[in-house]
């Protein structure tokens, strides 16, 4: 399938590069080898038949966690129990050279959920499995042959129509999990064509509330996989007018100045491809352009999304470089990366501004402490303020004062 699902003639089948690996072969042929019905489930059947990479393979599977286990023993594989109170078991397999954790977990329905964690009891009714499920498009499965089994009888058609929607009550999926209103935004940011369910976004913002009990890790995960998305605009504006977005981040823009910042930033990235370093990460732009940063320091960001050491290391770098005098600056001190960004968010993207950001990033100042103690300057502040203030001055004069001049005017500043 290359991008679309054609649903013509009644069987639809997926052919992704992973499903030949050797070692999924021989899991798939281990876990199956006494009778039990194991399938691939989720995330990498939904991208295959988008025809988009896998990032996760699940594996769901009718017999209960104690004999996934002895399925993988007797095969010489590895039994990990790292869920094994929800039914999930992880093993490894070797794909394309490279190692990946693979989730095997027993079907299963919920018992009791408080919307943020679940108790679970184990079945072999692919239904009730696929019910506990939280959107259409998620309740997929296909065998070790690629055939896809559509229990609930309207995932096919939902991914093909690209509806993103709750199995079931959108209340009733929400109540067992309240991280499924972020989820919900997220894949209608990266999936949707079609309109929102009325009923399913009424449903998050009557229980926007539920977002207050989880994680800040969790809710920072979301975000930023929903600000990657190509197109998160409609996203965006949806979870505002819903309420959600102020739950997510209070110190969101107001929604004009939100929007109007997006739109022109989204634009802004789709012309300067050819000069944003490919690995710039997309959502930390856009988290900026959508808040308010004349209220905000980069902690209350940081303190939001609680991200790591060098997630809160990059965002206070893009932060500090809108905040330079020049994009040559920006450069200098916070890298092309952050320069870049900076230039996108203050809509700056003509050929002069690669010119000064390249030139920021390759510029090494000439002077250094070391010259100044040699010249007769004691180490202390005062030195510290004359190398800063003779740093400022070959900045502010595209770096053409050389290494005497310099030296010359940062004693004049001692």
């Amino acid at each position: 399938m290359s991008g679309s699902i054609s649903l013509s003639g009644g069987e639809v089948r997926i052919a992704p590069s992973w499903l030949t690996a050797p070692a999924l072969r021989a899991l798939m042929a281990a876990l199956a080898c006494e009778g039990a019905t194991p399938r691939y489930v989720g995330g990498c059947v939904r991208n295959a038949l988008l025809a988009s990479g896998a990032t996760d393979i699940d594996v769901a599977i009718d017999v209960e966690p104690t004999e996934i286990i002895r399925l993988l023993t007797v095969a010489g594989l590895r039994a990990i129990p790292t869920g094994v109170e929800h039914g999930t078991i992880t093993t490894l397999a070797e794909i394309d050279g490279a190692e990946y954790p693979i989730e095997v977990t027993a079907l299963r329905r919920d018992v009791e959920t408080d919307g943020r964690r679940a108790v679970v009891a184990f079945t072999n009714d692919w239904v009730e499995d696929a019910n506990r499920r939280d959107f259409t498009m998620n309740a997929l499965y296909a065998d070790s042959e690629g055939w896809v089994f559509d229990p609930l009888g309207d995932g096919l058609a939902d991914l093909e129509a690209r509806h993103v929607r709750f199995i079931g009550r959108a209340e009733d999926r929400i109540r067992e999990d309240y991280l499924r209103i972020l989820r919900y935004y997220r894949f209608f940011a990266w999936y949707a064509q079609s309109a929102p369910s009325p009923e399913d976004v009424a449903a998050t913002a009557r229980l926007a509330q539920g977002i207050d009990t989880l994680a800040k890790e969790r809710i920072g995960a979301e975000m930023k996989k929903l600000l990657s998305a190509p197109a998160p605009m409609a996203s965006l504006v949806l979870m505002e007018e819903s309420g959600v977005l102020g739950k997510v981040l209070p110190s969101c823009a107001p929604a004009p100045e939100m929007r109007r910042r997006l739109e022109t930033l989204l634009l802004l990235e789709a012309s300067a491809q050819h000069h944003t370093p490919p690995e710039a990460p997309l959502w930390m732009r856009r988290l900026l352009a959508i808040v308010n940063l004349d209220t905000l320091s980069p902690s209350d960001l940081m303190g939001e999304f609680r991200l790591s050491n060098a997630e809160k290391t990059a965002l206070a770098a893009r932060y500090d470089a809108l905040a330079a005098d020049s994009l040559t600056e920006a450069a200098y001190r916070f890298g092309a990366e952050a320069a870049w960004d900076a230039a996108l968010l203050r809509e700056e993207t003509s050929n002069q501004a690669a010119v000064s950001i390249a030139a920021g990033a390759n510029a090494v100042f000439p002077l250094a402490a070391s010259d100044l103690i040699v010249a007769g300057v004691k180490p202390g502040p005062a030195l510290g303020h004359a190398l800063k203030a003779a740093e400022k001055q070959w900045l502010d004069q595209d770096f053409a004062l050389d290494r005497a001049a310099l030296l010359e005017l940062a004693l004049r500043n001692v």
